[in-house]
């Protein structure tokens, strides 16, 4: 890796890190420059999911005054998550690659539709009674972002957010932080999974998470003080870029 291929996996780290704690997608940026770079798309993959951990992390930190009152939904929610991203890890390491390529576009332009219309379905639904937890459809919803998330992960966070904000009764940034704490176990349980079983490029990592742990806490700064309607708008502008991104891939 050449000194400046190291500053541009610097930058996209900082820029993912960034984009993953105010809404996700993050990888749409890193993993791109990894494949530049000249790594083998499935080292690629995994040397960048290594790498964004401690950028979630960060963003979970910046985000812990939203997590107050959230712990016995999390932990509800977290063994799904978990037990999810161990299926994707083993998808992503038994399936050809281009396999989830058109689902993975499906559900991120499902998700943007949810994160667009779920204030007119909040109204919709106001009357009827919600789960405090989001009930059993949230339990799926998080079993199966965490096995996209596993795969891939690009995304996931739009997912999570849009299912969250049609089964819950919950403010937008609130939302988000739970949405950092289950995207880092994923991601957390994904990278133990790699470890172990599959080829890392550890300059890469090691980049990708100086980066993206610089990004997280400057997303949690700038995330925790846009407007619900602004941050709706910056979610459905990242998807459709992810989705434009996907389909020229």
């Amino acid at each position: 890796m050449t000194p400046w291929e190291m500053v541009a996996v610097l930058a996209a780290g900082i820029a993912g890190g960034g984009i993953n704690t105010v809404v996700g997608s993050g990888s749409l940026i890193t993993f791109p420059t990894l494949l530049a770079i000249g790594l083998p798309p499935i080292t690629a993959n995994v040397s960048n999911n290594i790498g964004l951990v401690p950028g979630g992390l960060a963003g979970v930190l910046g985000y812990r005054t939203e997590l107050a009152g959230q712990r016995a939904r999390l932990l509800r929610l977290a063994p799904a998550s978990l037990a999810g991203s161990i299926i994707g890890g083993l998808l992503l390491l038994n399936l050809p690659e281009q396999t989830f390529t058109a689902v993975v576009t499906v559900l991120i332009a499902l998700s943007c539709a949810m994160v667009v219309i779920q204030p007119r379905l909040s109204r919709m639904l106001a009357s009827r009674p919600r789960h405090a937890h989001g009930g059993p459809w949230l339990l799926l919803g998080a079993l199966l972002a965490g096995a996209y998330g596993g795969y891939f992960g690009a995304g996931q966070g739009i997912l999570l957010i849009g299912l969250m904000g049609l089964l819950l009764d919950e403010e937008l940034q609130r939302l988000n932080a739970a949405k950092n704490v289950l995207v880092v176990l994923v991601n957390g349980a994904a990278a133990v999974l790699y470890i172990f079983i599959a080829d890392i490029d550890w300059v890469a990592v090691l980049l990708v998470a100086m980066g993206s742990m610089i990004g997280g806490f400057l997303g949690a700064r700038i995330g925790r003080r846009l407007p619900a309607p602004v941050l709706r708008a910056v979610i459905v502008c990242i998807g459709v870029v992810a989705i434009a991104k996907l389909l020229t891939d």
